[in-house]
């Protein structure tokens, strides 16, 4: 019997990994119909449960060298879903809708945004820093929409309160994750090394507090994170003019002539 070289063979799918991204995909599509029944905050944890699966997809497939191209095609078909058109759906639900016209764009523009930035992740794969991103991450921008809808939820409000909020935010995040602003990735932090007992403290500090006020907490973070990256971009414009100005400064300085 003939046997087909090697690249026609077909070729199984690795199960673990992609168990993980199923699960997150299940997430965002559980996120979308929880919103349609009105249940916005099993809506906006299930964006959260996406997250946590999406984290670990690409780490157990490092672990276990289970890395294939068909994993991160599925991956980004994933996050598409997730973080991309889960989200929008459950703010436009929750308090867009209020807005009319302007509120499914405002949507529309956050899910456009997603899709763009993971093709432009994907066509610029080899090219990625490791240390940063370039734009904000799309679960960290769901992250920030699941947080206010979660967080409102909790102050038993309604969408309709929060509908200027609600606006900014979505088109702002969309913007965000499109643009050039550079995000500390964290990929380069040695989990395996040694470290200090003061940062083992910190993180179950965190978690402690995430425990406390997980709504709260969670649009804290990932809020915050967002706004890093504009504010790093600022402070490094300011520091890129004050050394311009200090060279200047010294070009103009005029030669000491004192005599020895």
């Amino acid at each position: 019997m003939t046997k087909l070289p090697e690249e026609h063979r077909a070729r199984g799918i690795y199960l673990l990994p992609n168990l993980f991204t199923l699960g997150a995909l299940f997430a965002g599509f559980y996120a979308i119909v929880a919103a349609m029944k009105g249940s916005f905050d099993n809506a906006a944890i299930a964006i959260f449960v996406a997250m946590l699966m999406d984290s670990l997809d690409g780490r157990i497939a490092r672990l276990t060298n289970t890395v294939t191209p068909f994993g991160a095609q599925l991956d980004s078909l994933s996050d598409m879903v997730s973080f991309g058109i889960a989200p929008a759906l459950v703010i436009y639900s929750f308090s867009l809708n209020y807005l009319g016209k302007l509120g499914w764009l405002a949507a529309f523009v956050f899910t456009a945004a997603v899709a763009l930035r993971l093709a432009r992740f994907n066509t610029r794969l080899s090219m990625n820093e490791k240390r940063y991103f370039q734009g904000l991450p799309s679960p960290s921008g769901a992250g920030i929409i699941a947080g206010l809808v979660w967080m409102t939820v909790g102050f038993e409000m309604d969408g309709y309160f929060i509908r200027p909020l609600a606006f900014v935010l979505t088109v702002c995040v969309g913007l965000l994750m499109v643009s050039n602003v550079k995000y500390r990735s964290f990929k380069d932090l040695d989990m395996k090394g040694n470290v200090s007992f003061m940062m083992i403290l910190l993180v179950v500090l965190g978690f402690v507090l995430i425990s406390l006020d997980p709504p709260d907490v969670l649009f804290l973070i990932f809020l915050l994170y967002g706004i890093s990256g504009p504010v790093m971009r600022f402070w490094h414009i300011l520091h890129k003019r004050k050394l311009r100005k200090q060279r200047k400064l010294n070009m103009k300085e005029p030669p000491d002539e004192t005599p020895q």
